[in-house]
């Protein structure tokens, strides 16, 4: 399985960020979890709020710990509110549930990390996350 190595992070993290400056969205914050669900990147654009960081980690992580992209959980939450408001108890409010948390899968599908990014609208978030991640030949999750 191939895995998500610092430099590959920051790439996705430029990436990410040159597709939010191409499409004149607000700054973003980028957050790159690995295969572990660890944290192996994250930079923030100027002028973001301070709550952008745990957001975009609440994106990545959710997304990685469920197992399906923020928007599949989205759509989960509208079905079944309860049950995501217990797994987002039992994350300690880690787990948001918007577009914009990306699965990164490899050639065969194995997930091998995530991108969570905050800062403009939970649609706008998601593409620069697919951008990113698809700049480096990955296979972006959404659903």
């Amino acid at each position: 399985m191939k895995t998500i190595n610092k430099d590959t992070a920051i790439r996705i993290i430029d990436a990410s960020i040159k597709k939010a400056r191409e499409l004149k969205l607000n700054p973003i914050m980028v957050t790159i979890l690995d295969h572990r669900g660890s944290i192996k990147a994250c930079l923030g654009e100027d002028g973001i709020s301070p709550i952008r960081f745990k957001i975009a980690f609440g994106k990545a992580n959710g997304a990685y710990k469920m197992g399906m992209g923020s928007r599949a959980l989205f759509n989960r939450a509208e079905e079944q509110a309860y049950f995501i408001n217990a797994v987002n108890n039992l994350e300690n409010g880690n787990l948001v549930p918007v577009p914009g948390g990306v699965l990164i899968r490899d050639d065969e599908k194995n997930i091998i990390g995530s991108v969570g990014i905050s800062g403009d609208s939970s649609d706008n978030d998601e593409i620069a996350a697919v951008s990113g991640i698809e700049s480096e030949g990955f296979l972006a999750d959404t659903g």
